[in-house]
């Protein structure tokens, strides 16, 4: 609270006075960090259905994405997100339904406008938008979580495997690739 206090230039009593307890402001820099990276990728993938190139479309909303998620910031308040879970599993439930719930909620309706124009196809719009999304998501943040790296990797290897993991979701369910 000290910290929070000295950055914001006011007085511990004064952080106090908008925020009960340790918690809740936790619990509101949480909410705020995931709506402003999820605001974004929100934004673009609901444009991402009127793209006339899928794959080059996926592929650059798969790096925007990757890069947004792999920054230290969104990094350092995930892990103590993740160890918090059990105590404080609204926290964790917050960070999951105002980041990765609804980004794929989002790719599920892109995904079925694509599928309605013949460029995907599945049974399941949104576990194809699941499927997509962690093929994306699951190696970099894994890595950086599991192994306590702070610092992002470089471009080109988060390119790569943004890359890889287009692919690998077009050649299971792209129509024609």
């Amino acid at each position: 609270m000290d910290e929070i206090a000295a950055l914001a230039a006011v007085s511990k009593q004064t952080v106090y006075k908008h925020f009960a307890d340790k918690e809740r402001l936790f619990s509101e820099i949480v909410t705020q960090t995931v709506n402003d990276a999820a605001d974004r990728v929100h934004t673009e993938v609901h444009s991402l259905a009127a793209s006339t190139n899928l794959e080059h479309a996926l592929r650059e909303l798969a790096r925007r994405q990757l890069r947004l998620v792999m920054q230290p910031r969104v990094l350092k308040l995930r892990r103590p997100v993740i160890a918090e879970s059990t105590r404080f599993p609204e926290l964790g439930r917050t960070f999951y339904e105002h980041g990765p719930a609804r980004t794929i909620a989002a790719l599920s309706s892109a995904f079925g406008q694509f599928a309605a124009r013949g460029l995907l196809s599945f049974d399941d719009p949104q576990l194809a938008a699941a499927h997509f999304n962690w093929l994306i998501m699951s190696i970099p943040p894994n890595r950086a979580m599991l192994l306590g790296e702070d610092t992002a990797p470089k471009a080109k290897d988060l390119n790569h495997y943004a890359d890889t993991g287009v692919h690998a979701f077009l050649s299971a369910y792209g129509t024609r690739f």
